[in-house]
């Protein structure tokens, strides 16, 4: 019997496990590889919308992920007496626009769900990472930081924007900075506490969010448009002083927010788009952030949901064509993913001027009144989000890499 083919995945937040679970419904023999010696469960919502949605049915996980929803009802914009000025209901149906998804889901929850899924199939190893990659042409040689060196035939990077992994070996990635800093954080829940996702406008390029969440708590966060760049870089004091600085005069519940920043569930994240001329190299390939991320709010988790069904789709469909597969890959995924980096937030979304801060709270009553009720009535007229478009082939019909070894 010829041995079932070998892949590493590196990376164990969403597109890495769900790579996981289609690979080895589909012969393989999967690893899976993660820097953080445990499943990262921190995280602020997601939303999962259209093919990403449908990935989650085909694997027969959508009510699982559903039973988990944050119960968050839309989003407000609100005054600095927490006077809301402008609504937007949650959307319904996999295609809605809304800000809020019908689906929402904290990062960690889905991760965990998308890990346990695959959990009996697929080997994690956390604690360890990618040191070195060796591509022979006939399958990939990888040194690990810690555990033995190993031989696959195909090796999968799905880590995020940053990632140390790709730039192993890809030298042609450019990262467009966007000029974006998010800081994150868990902070208790109060009374005040609505399940909307209210967002405060401050001016000065600043925004201030709180959003609901399913576990008791609250999850805020503090959005910059900036040229300042490195933030991310600095140690956990100095990024604690510079927020606590340049949000100090922000009314609403920011001294809230402020004096939740000693906690550990702070993250900051400088926020850039990967650009990359390809996404494969021989027997290596980048799926999820680390190949397209489009930024806050471009549908990141759609994405990495449809891109890792169909990346397990094609290697299971020619296990010994690994690079062809990883070219075919490409080919479905590429033009909605360029189109998802069009359709992200800007700098226009965090104004710093007084007349855009009016001109922007102006816009949002419009959009969620008049503007709304015509758009309803043209719906067919308005374009649909890019990831909507990926269209998902049906891969339940071919042979697994079982199969087709066997037969070989």
């Amino acid at each position: 019997m010829t041995r079932s083919p070998t892949v590493l995945i590196s990376g164990a937040s969403i597109a890495g496990p769900t790579a996981a679970s289609w690979l080895a419904a589909a012969g393989w023999d999967v690893t899976v590889v993660e820097r953080a010696d445990h499943l990262r469960e921190e995280g602020q919502n997601v939303d999962v919308r259209g093919t990403g949605r449908e990935v989650l049915r085909r694997m027969g996980l959508e009510d699982a992920v559903a039973r988990l929803h944050t119960s968050e009802t839309g989003q407000a914009f609100v005054d600095a007496d927490g006077h809301a000025y402008a609504a937007f209901p949650a959307g319904t149906g996999d295609r809605d626009g809304a800000p809020t998804a019908e689906l929402e889901i904290l990062r960690g929850q889905l991760a965990r769900v998308l890990c346990e899924h695959s959990a009996g199939d697929a080997g994690y190893v956390f604690g360890d990472h990618v040191t070195a990659l060796h591509d022979d042409g006939a399958g990939v040689d990888v040194e690990f930081a810690h555990g033995p060196s190993r031989r696959f035939d195909a090796v999968v990077i799905a880590e995020g924007t940053r990632s140390a992994t790709r730039d192993l070996v890809f030298d042609d990635v450019e990262l467009h900075e966007l000029g974006l800093v998010f800081a994150y954080l868990t902070i208790p829940r109060t009374a005040s506490d609505d399940r909307r996702w209210r967002v405060h406008l401050a001016g000065r390029g600043r925004l201030v969010h709180l959003r609901p969440d399913a576990v008791g708590t609250t999850r805020a966060m503090l959005s910059l448009h900036t040229d300042l760049r490195g933030l991310g870089a600095l140690d956990r004091a100095s990024i604690v002083a510079v927020l606590r600085a340049t949000f100090a005069d922000v009314g609403w519940e920011t001294p809230r927010v402020l004096a939740e920043l000693d906690d550990g569930s702070l993250h900051v994240d400088q926020v850039a788009q990967v650009r990359m001329p390809s996404w494969h190299r021989g027997r290596v390939a980048v799926l999820g952030d680390a190949a397209w991320c489009a930024g806050p709010f471009g549908t990141g988790t759609t994405t990495a949901l449809s891109g890792a069904y169909v990346l397990a789709g094609e290697l299971g469909a020619t296990p010994d064509d690994v690079p062809g597969a990883f070219a075919r890959y490409e080919r479905l995924l590429r033009p909605a993913t360029d189109r998802a980096q069009t359709f992200v937030m800007g700098p226009s979304s965090h104004p710093h001027a007084e007349w855009q801060r009016r001109l922007v709270r102006t816009g949002a009553r419009l959009l969620a009144g008049p503007v709304r009720a015509t758009v309803g009535r043209f719906r067919s007229v308005v374009p649909e989000p890019p990831v909507n478009l990926i269209v998902l082939p049906d891969y339940s019909g071919r042979k697994s890499a079982t199969e087709l070894s066997n037969s070989a």
